[in-house]
Parts: structure tokens; sequence; C-alpha cells
């Protein structure tokens, strides 16, 4: 039972790694269906954006030039974070995908692959291919209860991802822009007629799913402070799963599938061998769709797609 609650723990963790990242994928999926194949590389781009932040800012507080507590260079590296790698989402939206919007569906997901490798290989060329050491912004506490053990660390990034994951959620459902972004979602065509801003929704569902990638970035680097170039391939992949199993456009459905996501990659590694973990993973999803092909909150899409 120890060993149970102590993997319910880590599965918790690394589900919501998945979960921010997946929720990139629905939304763009939802209001424009297409798959941004990028979104992965964008997590990475976050990670490093939020590694060199708060290598910066503890730097400056070594030297005496600022004078910040260790929560304090969390929350800033975060929020930072989120900004920066925001921009970098809408800005591969206006370059890599707004030309194409009218084009094949194939077009634009070859775009995406491709944005995806010029980051990877920009990663490479301008830091190397050297792993980076995520700093340790704060200092870890473990809390035991029973044989089970919390960090602090952990609890931090459990309850905030939950808290961005609400407040998207709230922002979907209850502003003007929100309503905006279900409306595409529903119908592309018929919504700029009444006046929405396509271009603007489109930047903005970008914006929304790059910064909770950038969270998810720092968040992985205050877990498993090694970061690399290709870190977003697999992590990318498995959230896009997530993002399908959960349904097309829903929020509640991708984030439930983000933490089933984590907790078969941590409970099948525990009582399979470690390299059958993506198969028997991936069987047990495919199962799943067989039987819910949209998804668990998703429907049918009855209006043509832009194929």
């Amino acid at each position: 039972m120890d060993t149970f609650l102590q993997n319910v723990v880590n599965a918790l963790q690394w589900g919501s790694f998945y979960a921010l990242i997946a929720l990139g994928y629905s939304m763009v999926y939802g209001v424009l269906m297409l798959f941004n194949f990028a979104h992965g590389d964008i997590f990475m781009v976050g990670s490093y954006i939020g590694f060199f932040i708060a290598t910066g800012l503890i730097g400056l507080s070594t030297l005496g030039i600022i004078s910040l507590p260790g929560w304090v260079i969390l929350i800033l590296t975060i929020l930072i974070a989120m900004i920066l790698t925001s921009f970098v989402g809408m800005l591969v939206e206006r370059i890599g995908y707004r030309p194409l919007r009218n084009a094949p569906r194939a077009s634009a997901a070859i775009t995406g692959l491709m944005i995806g490798i010029i980051f990877e290989t920009a990663n490479l060329y301008l830091l190397g291919a050297s792993r980076r050491k995520f700093p340790e912004i704060i200092d870890t506490s473990i809390f035991q209860i029973g044989n089970v053990s919390l960090t602090n660390t952990k609890i931090f990034i459990v309850i905030i991802s939950l808290l961005f994951m609400l407040a998207l959620n709230q922002f979907i459902q209850h502003t003007k822009w929100g309503m905006a972004i279900r409306a595409m979602a529903y119908d592309f065509t018929v919504v700029p007629l009444m006046g929405v801003p396509v271009n603007t929704i489109a930047a903005l569902t970008f914006g929304l799913g790059s910064a909770l990638a950038a969270a998810a970035g720092v968040f992985y680097g205050m877990a498993y402070p090694v970061l690399d170039p290709y870190m977003g391939i697999e992590y990318g992949w498995k959230s896009f799963v997530a993002a399908i199993l959960g349904g097309r456009g829903s929020v509640i459905g991708t984030v439930i599938a983000g933490f089933l996501m984590g907790f078969l990659d941590i409970f099948v590694a525990t009582y399979f061998p470690s390299t059958m973990r993506n198969l028997i993973s991936f069987s047990i999803i495919l199962v799943i769709l067989t039987f819910r092909p949209h998804g668990f909150f998703g429907r049918a899409y009855s209006a043509q797609l832009r194929l």
C-alpha cells in the first residue's frame, strides 16, 4: 500500500506535465482544426527560457544586486517564462500557420514538424549538445506521511498546475475572449461573419497553450533538473495523445487524459519492465479509443473538415 500511494504521488506530478502540455494541443485543434506538432518543442523552449531566467535571477541575488527569496525567484521565473514563451507561440502561429490556414491540413502538419526541428537545431547550434542542469531555486523539504515521502516541490507543482488548469477553464467558460474561442471551435466559418477577430483569437489560443507549456517546462526542470534539446519530442507526442484522448477542445477531458497518461507511465514501469512501458500504455489507450473514438468528452464533428 505504501508503494502504491508513493506511486500515486509521483503519477500526479508526472501527469501535471502531460496535462499542461496537452491543453495547448487541445486548444489549437479545437479552434483551428490543426495539430501544432511544434508544441512539444515549445515546451522545451519554455524550459530553457525558465533556466536562463532562474540562473540570471539567482546570480543577481548572489552578487547582492537584488535581494529576493527563493519563492519570489521561482514565481518570477514561472511568470516571465510563460509570458516570453507565449510570444514564441504567437510568433509560430503568425509566421508558420497563418499563411497555411486555408491550405490542406497535411501542409500545416508538416510545417509544425519543421518548426520543431528548427527549434531543436537552433538550440544545438546556440547552446551546444551538452545538457543543462536546472538551478535549484528553493531548498527541498521532505515530509513523511507514514512511509510515503512528499516534497515541497511535488506539492507545489501539483497544486499550481491544477490552479492553472482551473484558471484556463474559467477563462474559457466565463470571459468574452473565452466565448469567442468556444464559438470558433463550434463553427470556424460562420464566426468571422459575426465580427469575431479570427487572427486575434488564433494568436491568443497559441499564446495560452504556449504559456502553459512553459509552466510545464519550469516544473519539469524543478522536478527532474536535466534539460535536453530533444526533451520535447517524447513529452510532446504523449501529450498529443492525451489531447486526442480527452476529446476535441475539452479542457476537463484533456486534463483527465493527461493525468491518466502520467499514471500509466508510472504504474506500468513499476509493475512491468520499463522497456514495455510505452507498449502497454499505448495499448491501453488504443482500447479506450476503440470504445470512445471521440475521446472522453469529445463529440462527433458534423461540419465539413478543412482537409
